[in-house]
């Protein structure tokens, strides 16, 4: 398995946002987290990559194990130990709107990786061509649309070669032409074989590339399936009630999504 999570815990204060969950996710496969506002869904992402470190439990994650205590403060070392096999996809790009396309995707390799400036400009112009952004190349994060901001946003994620994709809501500020972008996007790295783990409200998204699909409130796992159980014959009634919600409110599914 890539990940394995044992028991993790995360509270902040007396709330507790993350209740005992196990999960173990599988290298090449696409997860897709579900679930209501606040249930617990980014926070776990979070804690993939120790942007959030849990209270309690295991995480192991390629080969590499932290367990985490009240007791104990992790360090910045360990954190780095996780943190370096994965690549984050933020809801609202993040880029830094003082630096051009390629500029955004090299700042990482040049100053965190110490790769040199002509190895990262070809790291970046590969990604450009991978994500269809060749022709922005020299462009600032404001004369793009909201689509090719994220396109530059994965290819910044993809730069230094992480294990594991993290994308947290990667579509939800985008109006339905410029999401179709990122999807097909990630519907490529998903057929590369790329391992990626979503939070998101786009069941279109996450029928059409999840290979597996994890409906979370209050901080539970409540149900896991195949995108098609879960969107379509789901065995928990909270399951049922929230999918139908958001088919409700528009959220139907695409018809090549195979559910």
């Amino acid at each position: 398995m890539m990940i394995e999570l044992k028991n993790i815990v995360k509270k902040f204060g007396d709330h507790t946002v993350l209740d005992n969950i196990s999960l173990s996710i599988a290298e090449g496969s696409v997860t897709a987290f579900i679930g209501p506002s606040g249930a617990g869904k980014s926070t776990l992402l979070r804690c993939l990559n120790l942007l959030e470190v849990p209270t309690s439990g295991d995480i192991e994650i390629a080969g590499d194990r932290l367990s985490f205590s009240p007791e104990r403060k992790v360090s910045q070392k360990e954190i780095h130990l996780i943190r370096r096999h994965s690549g984050m996809v933020f809801q609202n790009f993040q880029l830094f709107p003082h630096r051009t396309v390629t500029e955004n995707i090299t700042e990482g390799l040049i100053t965190v990786q110490k790769w040199p400036k002509e190895k990262a400009r070809e790291r970046a112009k590969q990604l450009l061509e991978k994500v269809g952004l060749s022709q922005k190349a020299d462009a600032w994060p404001a004369t793009l649309s909201g689509g090719q901001q994220q396109r530059v946003a994965i290819a910044r994620a993809l730069a230094p070669s992480p294990k594991i994709l993290l994308c947290d809501e990667p579509t939800s500020a985008l109006d339905p032409e410029l999401s179709g972008e990122v999807v097909d996007v990630l519907a490529q790295l998903a057929k590369e074989g790329t391992t990626m783990i979503m939070v998101t409200h786009d069941l279109r998204l996450a029928s059409r590339i999840a290979e597996d699909v994890l409906f979370i409130d209050n901080g539970v796992i409540v149900e896991r399936g195949t995108a098609q159980a879960i969107f379509r014959s789901p065995k928990e009634e909270r399951t049922r009630r929230f999918v139908n919600t958001l088919t409700h409110e528009g959220q139907g599914f695409s018809q090549g999504a195979g559910i």
